[in-house]
């Protein structure tokens, strides 16, 4: 299946007028030419999976840099490791507070390529002071200063072996003036509004779903799962997406693979993965997609009937719950499920009972599966167990 992406591009030209680079932006839709940014960390999540991936990086640049927004949470994540280095400029917002250890992953983040630039800058502070032997370009919004406060800064900037961008110029006289200032490059409405690329994306193969839903099911080493997703980068940032939206009580952002095998345990990693083949493959949310709402339903209800019965038996429980998620798997791929079922390592009890073995993970989701096709006003109803039922419904809505 497909869904749709949107990717702002705003050109970045010289004194001479020339073409130098793009500033990559996140936009909502092609019908506004605006971004309503509601986590600066999701939104240029976004913006490299569409500019990275999606669309790919000779596509959208050519030979030209990326300028990307980066808050202190990406900053300081690995998914900035995906990236090609030589072409893309790190664009630190002015919400990032200067602290030693985003100095400190500056400095690594320049050893390895990358090039630093300071946004809507308006003024100086000390902390901004320590990283400018660093900083390959400054961004001057000239929008938010007069003739004398940009002269000001443009002078102490010329300290520093950096190039200085004159942001937000929207008019000729604008372009005049930061011109007789010595701006060395220029973005803004004067020269071009952010064109939007937009279509529709495809999913991620068949194959890097179900060859890392395997390494899950085979309890694969840690490492081995995050190679997996390194070789592919829209997995990543999807996973990412999902599990910071509703996987993690921790207040700290899960930026790594690594960081949410940590702190979330194998078991809750391996969930999310499970999950997110279906939200990945289906190209909808959670709660736009029913299919993905009966999936999680089933697989919650299932793990919660089986505690019920076995409570000391968390193995059966999660068992449960995986017969119950992968029940829709041959719908969402489109595919024979005995073929779909080869590659993902489940254990003989767990496969058997998605073939329609009435084994115990069998005869839950049979007793699932009559609990979902309940006739209302029949006295006939086979017993339900509602609590549970409620619960799995309620887990499923958290997760939408």
């Amino acid at each position: 299946m497909q869904n749709s992406y949107h990717l702002g591009r705003q050109p970045i030209l010289n004194r001479q007028q020339e073409l130098v680079a793009y500033e990559l932006l996140f936009r909502n839709s092609s019908q506004r030419n605006e971004a309503i940014v509601s986590d600066d960390f999701l939104a240029t999540l976004d913006v490299i999976q569409h500019a990275f991936s999606t669309l790919g990086a000779s596509s959208v640049l050519g030979d030209k840099l990326g300028f990307i927004n980066v808050n202190a949470d990406l900053l300081l994540s690995d998914v900035l490791e995906l990236l090609p280095p030589q072409q893309v400029v790190l664009e630190i917002l002015e919400t990032v507070e200067i602290t030693p250890l985003i100095v400190d992953r500056c400095l690594a983040l320049k050893k390895k390529g990358f090039k630093l630039a300071l946004d809507d800058v308006i003024q100086l502070d000390d902390t901004q002071r320590s990283l400018l032997p660093h900083i390959s370009f400054v961004k001057l919004e000239v929008l938010g200063m007069n003739k004398s406060q940009m002269n000001a800064l443009i002078r102490e900037l010329r300290a520093y072996p950096l190039q200085i961008l004159a942001e937000k110029v929207d008019n000729p006289a604008q372009h005049l003036l930061c011109m007789k200032l010595g701006f060395d490059l220029f973005q803004g409405y004067y020269f071009a509004k952010p064109t939007i690329l937009s279509g529709s994306k495809p999913q991620p193969s068949q194959l890097a779903l179900l060859h890392l839903l395997g390494l899950i099911n085979s309890n694969a080493d840690n490492s081995d799962i995050e190679m997996a997703f390194k070789h592919s980068p829209d997995l990543t940032i999807n996973l990412l997406k999902l599990v910071n939206s509703v996987g993690s009580n921790s207040p700290k952002k899960i930026d790594s693979i690594a960081a949410a095998i940590t702190v979330l345990g194998r078991r809750q990693m391996g969930r999310w993965i499970h999950l997110l083949a279906y939200v990945q493959q289906s190209g909808k949310s959670i709660r736009s997609n029913p299919l993905v709402q009966t999936a999680a339903i089933r697989g919650k209800f299932m793990e919660l009937l089986s505690l019920k019965q076995s409570p000391h038996d968390q193995s059966l429980a999660d068992q449960a719950f995986m017969v119950g998620m992968f029940s829709l798997i041959d719908v969402f791929f489109s595919a024979p499920l005995q073929e779909l079922l080869e590659p993902l390592n489940l254990a003989d009890n767990v496969k058997d009972a998605l073939l329609g073995e009435k084994n115990a993970l069998g005869l839950l989701l049979s007793q699932v599966l009559l609990a979902e096709d309940r006739d209302p006003i029949s006295n006939s109803n086979p017993p339900c167990d509602f609590e549970a039922l409620l619960a799995a419904m309620s887990w499923a809505n958290e997760l939408g």
